[in-house]
């Protein structure tokens, strides 16, 4: 693995041109990718290694799904298969349902987790969580991870673009000898940009954290905290929209990416300068404690336990759909909607 310093800190990390694909290929030249589920990380996963000449087959229920995965190019009978068949035939199984949803089947799946194969997931939750859970692996059987940093949309978006996606590593099982580098094969085959390693609990917590913090939850809060605070003093929809969500995520994030956060400061005006500087502690100050409690929530398993319990009712869907509902019914949301669409278009 290449060293590489990340603020100063030496990690190890695996580079396409240490794993480059055509090794890729070769270490999986006599595998059956089976991807179990074609939801959110199926479908960019799946097309990806089929792209890249792997040997791939989708197990998915018929239905809706089903449909996608054949419009997208998978063969009912030689590509696409009931998810008996498909991971019978498979010698990776990549168990890509929901959290809830490998519950629900796990006591199909590991019938077909023969001596030798390997259990691939794209999330710790699973493992992580076994007490609560019951996903507990045959010892017979590799146990991989590889986790894009990024949904399955964005990994097939940079893939077609010519792009790649950073995903974490993870072996929790060497059964073969072979776990290591059928996670590193993997990880290549879906398309990342580099894979840096880690295990399966530390992807779920830092995950699980993430989600509710800065990437969806604390950014939704932050959004609906400034916009309310600019409505309650006479600012229009609209201005409290841009001044809120259209700058930062069409000039300012871009910036960021680019060069980082101090790069974008330095390219924004001497005012924005000095009041970024003098109120960023203010908000880390007033946030740490939320995201210390954050982490403490997702340590102690009660994070799972909520999620498990709310996704596993069987009006799962109709209560997520008045959440979201709510979410996109907001003025603030309703602004965006048609501030899109006064974007000029190239």
């Amino acid at each position: 693995m290449a060293t590489i310093y990340f603020g100063g800190v030496p990690e190890e990390v695996v580079t396409r041109e240490e794993f480059p694909m055509e090794k890729a290929r070769q270490v999986l030249k006599d595998e059956t990718i089976a991807v179990i589920g074609y939801g959110v990380q199926g479908p960019g996963q799946a097309l990806n290694l089929r792209d890249n000449g792997f040997r791939v087959i989708v197990g998915q229920r018929k239905g809706r799904t089903w449909d996608k995965a054949v419009a997208d190019g998978w063969v009912p009978g030689e590509t696409l298969f009931e998810i008996e068949e498909a991971a019978q035939k498979g010698t990776i199984i990549a168990f890509l349902l929901s959290d809830a949803g490998q519950i629900a089947l796990w006591p199909t799946l590991k019938k077909y987790l023969t001596p030798g194969k390997a259990l691939y997931f794209s999330h710790g939750f699973g493992i992580t969580f076994s007490d609560q859970t019951g996903i507990v692996p045959p010892a017979d059987v590799d146990v991989i991870l590889v986790a894009p940093k990024g949904s399955g949309t964005s990994l097939r978006r940079l893939f077609l673009a010519g792009q790649g996606i950073n995903s974490s590593f993870a072996v929790h099982q060497d059964a073969t000898g072979r776990a290591r580098e059928r996670a590193l094969a993997m990880g290549i085959g879906i398309g990342s940009g580099y894979l840096f390693p880690t295990d399966f609990k530390k992807e779920v917590y830092s995950d699980l954290t993430g989600e509710r913090g800065t990437l969806m939850g604390a950014i939704q809060g932050i959004f609906a905290a400034q916009y309310e605070t600019l409505r309650r003093n006479g600012h229009s929809p609209s201005e409290a929209f841009n001044e809120t969500v259209e700058e930062l995520t069409q000039s300012l994030m871009p910036l960021v990416a680019e060069n980082g956060m101090d790069w974008m400061y330095a390219n924004c005006s001497t005012t924005a300068q000095r009041g970024a500087l003098d109120w960023w502690k203010r908000f880390k100050e007033a946030t740490q404690p939320v995201f210390d409690e954050l982490y403490r929530s997702v340590a102690s398993g009660k994070e799972a336990a909520r999620a498990i319990s709310a996704n596993s009712q069987p009006d799962y869907r109709e209560k997520l759909e008045a959440e979201l509902k709510e979410l996109r019914e907001s003025e603030m949301w309703q602004a965006g909607a048609a501030v899109r669409k006064l974007r000029p278009k190239g």
